[in-house]
């Protein structure tokens, strides 16, 4: 199993592990580390960097026979995976939320005028400055730990994290707000956790399968056939969130202007056995609402 190296990557990639032994007591897993580009380069923002800057390492080392799989954050992952790969199985989703980890302990209203708020995210940066627009919003990259010490030194006032990050290292008493994931919309695929391996391995996919979550797959392929429709890449701020209920999906979406003064939100519901053309009718709404013009004005 390959997995980037980061503490969370690591944590996933055991979580991935834990869940294949429990399934196969008798099998052997050697999980090796790939430096990705997004690893390799952390000064540098990852809207500058392109899409696949934490998977296309792992992707090639699955497709030239190094590693047999890969467990990747599904919300790095494009929305169109390449040539000979497939998702093999996505495992139950964590709390899919953004979460706000202030010095104070204050929620995201009740940080100071001109607080000045971390994160790497065009869709976090957004939707903060929605919310706040005195907010000073500026980039911070890193690992979970390396963002947090930074705030704690007095770099930042807040920042915002994925609650899933938090949770699966054991951090998750550090957050001081739970942001609604119906208003602050999250990125597609957050808090899933995605097997790949390569499409001709039918005695792993096989394997693999067995350690699907079915709701949890519906939601994601509501989200990424929302991204897909959107022709969205990684500078455009939008999220999209599907919740599933009884065989019954909900998907919201979001796009906005990177100052958070202009942004269009909707959302699309029906079976969940649908899911993929949910996701696309919703994209399809807020391209006619505006959002097209959003795209072409940032080239995405």
């Amino acid at each position: 199993m390959g997995t980037r190296g980061s503490p969370l990557a690591l944590a996933q990639a055991e979580r991935a592990v834990d869940a294949l032994k429990a399934r196969y007591p008798n099998v052997d897993v050697d999980v090796q580390v790939v430096t990705t580009t997004g690893d390799a380069s952390q000064e540098t923002p990852l809207s500058e960097l392109g899409l696949g800057v934490f998977t296309k390492e792992l992707e090639a080392a699955l497709l030239d026979g190094r590693i047999d799989m890969a467990a990747h954050s599904l919300k790095d992952m494009s929305a169109t995976g390449p040539e000979g790969l497939a998702i093999a199985a996505v495992l139950e989703r964590e709390d899919p939320c953004d979460v706000v980890v202030s010095r104070s302990g204050a929620t995201l209203a009740g940080l100071p005028l001109g607080a000045v708020v971390g994160t790497s995210s065009p869709r976090r940066a957004a939707l903060v400055r929605a919310a706040r627009p005195d907010a000073v919003v500026h980039g911070v990259r890193g690992n979970v730990g390396t963002r947090i010490r930074k705030m704690q030194e007095g770099q930042y006032d807040a920042l915002v994290l994925a609650a899933a990050g938090l949770v699966r290292l054991g951090r998750e008493s550090e957050a001081t707000e739970r942001l609604d994931p119906l208003t602050f919309i999250p990125a597609v695929g957050q808090g899933a956790i995605a097997l790949q391996a390569r499409s001709d391995d039918g005695e792993l996919l096989g394997m693999l399968a067995a350690l699907e979550h079915r709701a949890t797959r519906w939601e994601v392929t509501a989200e990424r056939a929302f991204l897909r429709a959107m022709g969205g890449g990684c500078r455009t701020p939008m999220g999209c969130f599907g919740s599933v209920m009884n065989e019954y999906i909900r998907v919201f979406g979001m796009v906005a202007h990177p100052t958070g003064e202009l942004m269009y939100r909707d959302f699309a519901a029906g079976e969940a056995r649908d899911a993929e053309a949910l996701g696309g009718e919703l994209a399809r709404k807020l391209l006619e609402q505006g959002a097209a013009a959003l795209l072409a004005e940032d080239g995405a």
